[in-house]
């Protein structure tokens, strides 16, 4: 069976080769307006699941699709990937000192079948200061990630606790995702079930 990955997050790319699976990488290209203000995880089921319909349209029903998108929240408040460094570090000085939750809808699909879900997991920054926030800006790795950090680079120096799943803070919750690809009759490391 086919493995297509709609997005072209590098993160997410490095995930699934951690699982051992031979996947396609195609990207989704779709619009992520969306109207009203939905709940973090109503906001990333519909977009995960935008993903892979709009991939499906163009890959065909035979391939399994596997599709995500990441936001944090701090007190119900969307934060998706900062668009300029003022705002990169507005967003790191309101997570500073506090516990926010990053969310990640997840759609696996394949022909007529379609499951989406929502992992939580929840994160404690410690307070970080002032010239700490502006070298981190510097690196360069705030600027395409929600929540202007990366847990897996410079980003994990910030980070004092996190209660639940570690990947799905880089941005795909590898147990559920192994778990509902056992479903499909795939499981980690590429092997068939």
């Amino acid at each position: 069976m086919e493995l297509i990955l709609a997005s072209t997050s590098p993160r997410r790319r490095v995930l699934l080769e951690k699982m051992g699976l031979l996947f396609r990488v195609v990207d989704s290209q779709v619009d992520e307006t969306v109207a009203g203000s939905p709940s973090p995880s109503a906001l990333v089921e519909l977009l995960s699941a935008r993903k892979a319909r709009a991939v499906q349209a163009l890959e065909g029903e035979d391939p399994l699709i596997i599709a995500a998108d990441t936001v944090v929240s701090l007190d119900g408040m969307v934060l998706g990937k900062p668009s300029s460094l003022k705002q990169a570090r507005q967003m790191l000085q309101a997570l500073s000192g506090r516990v926010h939750q990053v969310y990640t809808g997840l759609t696996v699909l394949r022909g007529g079948s379609c499951l989406t879900v929502h992992e939580e997991t929840r994160v404690t920054f410690r307070p970080l200061l002032p010239e700490e926030i502006e070298a981190y800006l510097t690196t360069g790795e705030p600027m395409d990630k929600a929540g202007a950090y990366g847990i897996q680079g410079y980003g994990a120096l910030f980070v004092e606790g996190i209660c639940g799943d570690y990947y799905n803070v880089m941005g795909l919750p590898l147990c559920r995702l192994g778990q509902i690809l056992r479903d499909y009759g795939v499981t980690g490391m590429g092997v068939p079930v």
